[in-house]
């Protein structure tokens, strides 16, 4: 049987405190072992509750590391998991529940002139207003529990368009195959069509430097400007192939050009319907380009995405590859090498192209929606 606990609390030296950090860190580590190292953690930033700690019976309290003797021995001790686990439980629940209010809140919202709380913001907040003492990393697995992350952020945009998901149904239903509750043909296309503006051409006073060993790419801070070119695109759907061209501008006419592209071109040319998804740009805008694009090509059909759904059109997620695989960094010195790469990537692309998952539906779409006016 287990003898007595100790009525000492155990004393770590800076190296067994360094230890304990680095055991608590590895993810390979044996459960029982990282498990003991954060009671040693925890006994070191919050002295107050080490006599909780090691005279819980769901939390043996842990020993010196290297100590001769039982301690010794009791190194590779399995330790009990239990309510104790984290020592959060030995901070009162108005105290925890303290904690995660401040997190929620803007600091604006508190008279502070902070934009995001830090831990340590959080810290000075939860001392003056409870006059309670606590360590930066007992707030954080306190805010852990939850997920609670205030020092982060990302941008946000509410939809504002009333009929957002009546007109964006009519898009998620052509990712799915079918139109107006009806499947695609076999001589039905899709596509998704947009610009990519104000592309800049920077010349880089020296030359992007390669990777080497233990060193990064590197590029040169200094540049200067050698004007814009915009790049007009069209993804079909159901293949993921790329059709593009570099302009100097967007506007009417080079999205014309886009079109006169890909319509003059089979299969598009004799389909029984090629369905172009868009935006509200100028370029392509509702009031104006459905009847210019029947006009034009009278097999084809403009499908109108609501306003703010930009995250709905699949040439944005191409947009977004080629931004981070052939433009970052963007070392390129005149429009003819910008216009190269473009079009060069959009060829290399195509050779391995597939289509985009789009699997989001009507259904989850509502869901979405359901969640945004909850926050709103």
């Amino acid at each position: 049987m287990p003898g007595p606990k100790p009525k000492h609390q155990p004393q770590f030296t800076p190296e067994e405190i360094a230890q304990a950090k680095q055991k608590a860190r590895q993810h390979t580590a044996p459960s029982a072992e990282v498990l003991r190292a954060k009671r040693v953690l925890i006994l070191q930033e919050e002295p107050k509750i080490g006599t909780q700690l090691w005279q819980s019976d769901s939390a043996p309290m842990p020993t010196p590391y290297g100590s001769g003797g039982n301690a010794g021995r009791r190194k590779d001790l399995h330790w009990r998991t239990g309510p104790a686990v984290g020592g959060l439980q030995f901070f009162p629940p108005e105290e925890i529940s303290e904690v995660k209010a401040i997190a929620c809140q803007l600091p604006a919202d508190r008279g502070l002139p902070l934009s995001r709380f830090s831990l340590e913001e959080i810290r000075r907040e939860i001392h003056c207003q409870s006059k309670v003492s606590m360590s930066r990393s007992s707030i954080w697995r306190i805010l852990k529990q939850d997920a609670l992350r205030p020092w982060y952020h990302h941008s946000w945009l509410f939809p504002k368009d009333p009929l957002f998901l009546e007109r964006a149904g009519p898009v998620l239903d052509l990712y799915q195959g079918t139109w107006e509750g009806e499947p695609l043909g076999p001589n039905d296309y899709v596509l998704s069509a947009d610009e990519k503006s104000q592309l800049q051409i920077l010349k880089r006073e020296f030359l992007t430097q390669p990777p080497k060993s233990g060193r990064k790419i590197r590029w040169e801070n200094e540049y200067s400007r050698e004007g814009t070119v915009a790049y007009l695109a069209a993804i079909e759907v159901n293949t993921g192939e790329v059709f593009g061209r570099v302009d100097e501008t967007t506007g009417i006419t080079p999205f014309q050009g886009l079109l006169d592209l890909v319509m003059t071109q089979e299969p598009y040319a004799s389909a029984d319907r090629v369905f172009w998804i868009v935006d509200n740009g100028s370029s392509h805008h509702p009031s104006t380009f459905p009847a210019r694009l029947q006009k034009a090509y009278s097999n084809a059909i403009a499908v109108r995405l609501p306003i703010h759904a930009s995250w709905l059109n699949q040439i944005e997620i191409y947009f977004s590859i080629l931004q981070r695989k052939a433009l970052t960094p963007n070392d390129l010195g005149d429009r003819q090498q910008m216009e190269d790469r473009i079009l060069g990537f959009q060829r290399r692309y195509n050779l391995t192209a597939k289509p985009f998952n789009g699997r989001f539906t009507r259904r989850d779409l509502k869901k979405r929606l359901r969640s945004i006016k909850a926050v709103a």
